[in-house]
Formats: C-alpha cells, structure tokens, sequence
C-alpha cells in the first residue's frame, strides 16, 4: 500500500535525512521526501500496521529533526 503524508521540514538536506530514518523503519518498504511539496510518500511492506509504522517513522524523523512533524 502507498501514501502520501503532510510533513514539516526546514531544509533539503533534513528532508534528505528524513528519507534515509524513515526508509530504515521496520514496514516500510520505501520512502521518498519532497522538500518543496513538503510531502512524504510512503509504501508499507505487506502486513505493516500503518498507524504504528508511521508513528515509528516520526519517532524516527524527530531524531533528525525535532521539531518536524508528519500528519497522519
């Protein structure tokens, strides 16, 4: 499954930083982050809780930047 999420990030290379924390969380299958549109697409691995997968990837994303923020 694939989608799409709201994010706030300050600069390109967080959002760089960003991709590489949240594709290194276990369920998801892949991850890219689009400084300009702000946004994060996400493919889960088959069987992934999303809910607690995303909430990992922020846990993840806040190590980076701490102050950033994922809507889900």
């Amino acid at each position: 499954m694939k989608k799409s999420y709201v994010i706030e990030v300050d600069c390109a290379n967080c959002a760089n930083l960003m991709e590489d924390a949240a594709n290194k969380t276990e369920g998801i299958k892949s991850a890219a982050v689009n400084f300009m549109t702000q946004k994060m697409l996400v493919e889960f691995e088959d069987g992934a809780d999303e809910k607690s997968t995303m909430k990992q990837v922020l846990k993840n994303c806040k190590k980076v930047e701490d102050d950033c923020n994922i809507e889900f």
